[in-house]
């Protein structure tokens, strides 16, 4: 059995491990030592990210078959090395007028989370700059979630059928599993100047906007499977098309974050000639160590989330 704390060094910084024998996923028996061990493996493309994002992190400090909770504020102990950004907070369902978030910028952060159980990493599609000023989104993201009757095949059905959509937009689709039940497509969008008014800015309502008429019009082509609509009524048998996670107070999960499912499963970038194959939920169901595995043969699936020269949202029609 390994001590109770190890001090290790991680880009500089020096960090105190706690209980890395714990058994985060009993189902299997995969500890906190095994995820702190994915996640320095994989932060070469996970950094790519989530860095510049405000974070909201889940954590499960005894495990995923235990109680959970979300993490937007810094915790006080949080080391002074750990890049912070302090934003406005509307709506906030605690009262608060501003939330001190965690940036996971570099891998000593990356690793302080794991050993909070961090489990799971969820950004918004906008960053902030080096002084906290928060810009327009550069992401549009379309979130695919099988209603009862149906799983991730019905996704990959509906996410092909977006990507031509996107497509004549001029628009690329990259795609990713949920590493749960269904799948995610981003598409790198400019959408305008940078604003430092926070959550007002012109580019989240464009990229709303753009993502309820894409979502809305599949919906009356393809009625009888797809949804648009949050009402849980109407998603039996369909796929919901989720555009409100545009919104700017809603995150997705990141690219290469785990799940906290009795497995553990990872939030996936996937290829288009996956999507097509895909027959069984277990097509692409991947874990932790099959996503080692991809990014040693695959390199970063996701790195066209990264454009420098993004387009611009089309006119709305």
């Amino acid at each position: 059995m390994s001590p109770a704390r190890v001090k290790v060094d991680v880009g500089g910084r020096t960090l105190s491990l706690s209980n890395l024998d714990k058994v985060l996923y009993p189902a299997a028996d995969f500890t906190k030592g095994e995820v702190i061990d994915y996640y320095v493996r994989a932060a070469p493309a996970l950094l790519a990210h989530v860095e510049h994002r405000a974070a909201t992190r889940t954590r499960w400090p005894d495990g995923v078959e235990a109680g959970s909770f979300f993490e937007k504020n810094a915790p006080s102990h949080t080391p002074g090395w750990v890049r912070t950004v302090t934003l406005p907070s509307p709506g906030s369902t605690r009262n608060r007028e501003e939330i001190t978030y965690v940036v996971v910028d570099d891998l000593p952060t990356l690793v302080w989370c794991a050993n909070l159980a961090v489990l799971e990493l969820h950004v918004p599609q906008w960053t902030v700059g080096p002084r906290g000023a928060v810009r327009p989104p550069d992401l549009l993201v379309l979130d695919l979630d099988p209603g009862e009757g149906t799983d991730i095949v019905q996704c990959c059905e509906v996410a092909l059928e977006l990507r031509d959509e996107l497509a004549a937009d001029g628009l690329t689709a990259v795609p990713k599993t949920s590493g749960s039940k269904g799948m995610q497509l981003y598409a790198p969008v400019a959408t305008g100047s940078k604003h430092a008014s926070g959550h007002t800015r012109s580019g989240d309502a464009a990229t709303s906007a753009y993502a309820r008429l894409l979502a809305e019009r599949l919906e009356r082509r393809h009625p009888d499977r797809i949804v648009s609509r949050m009402t849980k009524q109407l998603r039996t048998g369909k796929v919901l098309i989720d555009w409100s996670q545009n919104n700017p107070a809603k995150t997705t999960v990141a690219a290469y974050s785990l799940r906290a499912r009795p497995d553990p499963t990872v939030s996936t970038p996937v290829s288009w000639d996956e999507v097509e194959a895909c027959r069984t939920a277990t097509d692409l169901t991947f874990r932790a160590g099959d996503v080692l595995d991809r990014l040693d043969s695959l390199g970063d699936l996701f790195a066209g989330t990264r454009a420098d020269d993004a387009p611009a949202l089309p006119t709305l029609t």
